[in-house]
């Protein structure tokens, strides 16, 4: 399974690019891949073709009307593992044995 964490803005669109990321939420959300949101960025969760779609249809909708794209992208990999994007918060809290801000 793979953890993958990505941003995605257009350029040259003005500081407030809301209009055009809730448009790559709501592709991800219809997409059936787990996620979370974060202020920062998206972590989807899932088989590597999957998540790798999921970033290639939200650059294909926004690269539509926005002449330029800025994406980063982070990917953890672990084999055999399912459910890191709830259980890797969940392990650091029981360790500290308090619940953290997610």
């Amino acid at each position: 399974m793979v953890l993958l964490e990505f941003s995605m803005s257009p350029l040259g669109k003005g500081e407030s690019v809301g209009k055009y990321v809730s448009r790559s939420l709501d592709i991800i959300d219809k997409s059936g891949v787990d996620y979370r949101l974060n202020p920062m960025g998206t972590v989807l969760e899932g088989e590597w073709d999957d998540v790798m779609d999921v970033v290639r249809q939200c650059y294909e909708r926004m690269s539509k009307d926005c002449n330029r794209v800025s994406c980063t992208i982070k990917i953890d990999y672990r084999k055999g593992h399912k459910g890191r994007l709830s259980g890797k918060t969940a392990s650091v809290e029981k360790r500290l044995k308090r619940r953290l801000k997610t």
